[in-house]
């Protein structure tokens, strides 16, 4: 695998950081995604997704951005991207691999509309951190609640 960029090359834009945001489809809880992820960096390390388009504002992303999930309807956690390289999907076609670090980072709940592929996230808009000593059975949006419900009433702007 060859880097598209350098720690080092990316080091002259760590003043602007931006991050990416991205459906999780198919998944239907942090633990899911969690779950996904440990099996897969066992089987094809290191822990990336792979994305057909490169980002071209890589170097404001590597090292300091984040890609942050949506499930079920909301942005609930974030992962550090390390790198963006070059990278090839199951059936041999070239995309870009975002090597994440492996710790989720679980952030305020936030409604987003479905999309696809990826979005960039400004750093001002993307949602904070959830607090520590929060944990997820506490969390007001936890996963106690079905998705549906979940689903429904961030529709009607009460979550």
């Amino acid at each position: 695998m060859d880097f598209i960029f350098a720690a080092a090359a990316a080091a002259r834009y760590r003043k602007h950081v931006l991050h990416l945001v991205k459906l999780c489809v198919g998944c239907d809880s942090i633990a899911d995604l969690a779950g996904w992820q440990a099996k897969r960096i066992k089987t094809h390390p290191p822990l990336r997704h792979r994305t057909r388009s490169t980002p071209r504002r890589a170097g404001e992303i590597i090292g300091a951005g984040s890609i942050y999930w949506v499930i079920g309807g909301a942005i609930l956690v974030r992962q550090r991207i390390a790198d963006i390289i070059e990278d090839r999907m199951d059936d041999g076609s070239a995309c870009a691999g975002l090597v994440l670090d492996p710790a989720l980072v679980p952030t305020e709940p936030r409604a987003m509309r479905p999309f696809q592929g990826w979005r960039y996230l400004e750093a001002a808009d993307a949602p904070p951190d959830r607090r520590r000593g929060m944990a997820e059975e506490q969390a007001p949006f936890g996963d106690e609640m079905p998705p549906a419900m979940r689903r429904e009433l961030r529709a009607l702007g009460l979550l």
